[in-house]
């Protein structure tokens, strides 16, 4: 089972020891970056190992490396010496490890260390980008049985991450630490058992010590770090940019909650195809699609529910048996109208005019609920011919997002369903729609819920209007998708603790702070 350094990056000792009393029920080791410490502090180091009470790595990254030291070899080199000198019998009080990078030949000191048990961690650092080669950078960095390789890289697109995920395969006899560096990475850190990793780094936030570290806590209660283990289901979700998403949260919680050996987590994924080589390099149990995917995955299904075929839209990936390719199912439709008809109350949509605000996945869903369930409905869209092609098959109106689509609102706003991403996170000063002046009589409806009020519900709330974001329906919705993955119910008895958690992280900055891809 891979290991979780939490990685100490203050300007002084104190502050760092703070930091690991904090956080040590989170950690089986440090890494006491000294790079980062004040000049003063550098030279008080040796002691750091026995005050720390746990294994601790002892690291003096350089700048090219992604660190902060900038002085030359010879003073780095000694910050080493000085940390690995007077080493003691009682080997709790001195570095269990030491970070040397690939291009650093001290063969005295390697040797030094090896008498009295500090084991040598190999490293290479690309900042820049991804090795095209990885396993063959992992071999050449294998150089004695006792060391453990590291290679950190920096993918600049999804298919980067494939790369790793395959050297990884390759490598299995080979003691490793293999991460991906920056947003498409954080999965590497999740995932470490799956990748053969000995560790993962994590850092408080905030004081992160390389792009894409995840926060301890988060890593141990929100993906359950120490209990993926090779065999554990994968789930994913495939969106872009997918900068944040209450999902993990929904599925992570009833994982522990029913005692499931699985894990659901973000894929930040520029590129589908590469999303899809992906989950068959790790081995996806299944996957969920969002924006701006729901429509491009469906010609690379294996097959598709009656649901898809009807819409144009799929959010949610399963199989049939392991190996075969993938079979396509929609759960926004009951999602979407089982939030909103719980809210106003109603078991149809008979008699009500409804304007759809835009034409991607989402409104497919929304719009073929609407029909299904006898409303009258008027699609308005920034591209009208996005908007009339989406209204064709159920012949309903279409417009586009100016005057003249305002116009035809009036015979469509006793209930408005905004579909954009307009309003959502970082951008929540979007609005789909400005044009339009609510009377407050209309009921309202965002598939946003982060923020929980965006631009668009607050004016409309502002007028009177009855609101809806789209944390309940996102609830509804990963239900179903439950039942798809897993052949068994969502826990509902779970679904005022989940109310509760989201409550309390939209009070966190607005939403910012709850489980976030990191960046």
């Amino acid at each position: 089972m891979p290991k979780l350094c939490l990685c100490l990056t203050a300007k002084t000792l104190e502050q760092d020891l703070q930091i690991l009393d904090e956080y040590r029920k989170y950690a089986d080791l440090a890494e006491l970056r000294v790079d980062c410490l004040d000049p003063d502090e550098r030279f008080l180091i040796r002691s750091f190992p026995e005050k720390a009470g746990i294994p601790v790595i002892l690291t003096v990254r350089r700048k090219i490396d992604g660190g902060f030291f900038e002085n030359g070899e010879g003073a780095r080199v000694t910050l080493l010496s000085k940390g690995l000198a007077f080493a003691e019998v009682d080997r709790r009080r001195n570095f269990a490890y030491v970070d040397i990078e690939e291009d650093l030949e001290v063969p005295g000191l390697e040797e030094a260390v090896r008498t009295f048990g500090t084991r040598i961690i190999r490293s290479y650092h690309n900042v820049e980008n991804a090795d095209d080669d990885i396993a063959g950078k992992i071999k050449a960095l294998h150089r004695a049985g006792d060391e453990i390789v590291k290679v950190a890289v920096t993918p600049r697109t999804l298919e980067d991450v494939v790369k790793l995920y395959r050297a990884a395969r390759g490598s299995r006899d080979i003691e490793k630490i293999l991460l991906c560096m920056g947003p498409f990475g954080a999965n590497t850190r999740i995932l470490a058992a799956k990748l053969g990793s000995y560790l993962s780094y994590c850092s408080v936030p905030g004081m992160e010590a390389a792009p894409g570290q995840l926060d301890p806590r988060e890593l141990t209660e929100l993906y359950r770090f120490r209990e993926i283990k090779k065999s554990t289901r994968v789930f994913g979700l495939a969106g872009f940019p997918l900068i944040s998403s209450y999902s993990p949260l929904v599925f992570n919680t009833a994982f522990s909650h029913e005692k499931i050996d699985a894990v659901y987590l973000p894929f930040p994924s520029d590129n589908l195809k590469s999303f899809l080589r992906l989950a068959e390099e790790i081995g996806f149990a299944g996957a969920a699609i969002t924006i701006p995917y729901k429509e491009e995955v469906i010609p690379l299904l294996q097959d598709s529910s009656g649901d898809v075929k009807e819409i144009g839209a799929c959010n949610t990936l399963v199989r049939s048996k392991p190996g075969n390719g993938w079979i396509g199912h929609n759960t926004d439709t009951l999602g979407f109208s089982g939030s909103l008809l719980s809210f106003i109350g109603k078991k149809n949509f008979r008699g009500l005019g409804v304007t759809v605000l835009g034409a991607g996945g989402a409104a497919g869903a929304v719009v073929s609920e609407t029909h299904r369930l006898g409303g009258k409905c008027l699609i308005l869209n920034r591209n009208p011919a996005r908007a009339k092609e989406l209204a064709a098959p159920y012949r309903f109106n279409w417009g586009g997002l100016d005057g003249q689509g305002l116009d035809m609102m009036d015979r469509y706003s006793d209930i408005i369903v905004q579909t954009t991403p307009a309003g959502m996170f970082p951008d929540i000063d979007a609005e789909p729609f400005p044009l339009y002046h609510f009377t407050g009589r209309e009921t309202v409806m965002d598939l946003i819920y982060r923020p929980a009020k965006t631009a668009f519900l607050k004016r409309a709330e502002k007028a009177g209007c009855r609101t809806l974001n789209g944390f309940d329906m996102l609830i509804r919705q990963a239900m179903s998708q439950y039942q798809l993955f897993l052949g068994r119910d969502f826990p509902v008895e779970l679904t005022p603790k989940l109310e509760r958690i989201a409550k309390r992280c939209e009070d966190q900055d607005g939403g910012k702070a709850a489980y976030k891809t990191a960046q």
